[in-house]
């Protein structure tokens, strides 16, 4: 089992910035490739950006390229998101998510999560 708690969301005016974080315990932390998703109201949970275990592999979603920003630090257990230049269509509720292995794209391919923390872009 891997328990997963994020922190850092919040309501921010568009433009601005956001770091979101999510602390894992309970396995080898560096074994697991970590994940971002979001889930607007009325929408699919899609794929943000994922980093590999070691953290030298990452990918983002064309929506985000350029502004976000994903990091981890393997000592503290601890995946970041950075969060700038933010839009209102960034507002979501944010999970983080941990898969064994190699990095990831779908939802499904991801056997824990967290349980979400609120973005909320003003206009």
């Amino acid at each position: 089992q891997v328990q997963l708690v994020e922190s850092g969301g919040g309501l921010v005016q568009a433009g601005g910035s956001l770091r979101l974080s999510c602390t894992a315990s309970g396995r080898t932390f560096v074994n697991y490739a970590m994940g971002w998703f979001r889930q607007a109201p009325g929408k699919e949970r899609e794929f943000v950006t994922t980093i590999s275990g070691t953290g030298g592999i990452t990918y983002y979603a064309d929506s985000v390229k350029g502004r976000f920003t994903i990091s981890r630090d393997n000592a503290k257990n601890t995946v970041y998101l950075q969060m700038n230049s933010l839009k209102f269509e960034d507002t979501a509720v944010y999970y983080c998510a941990a898969a064994y292995g190699g990095t990831r794209y779908r939802t499904g391919d991801y056997a824990y999560w967290g349980q979400g923390t609120q973005v909320t872009v003003s206009s």
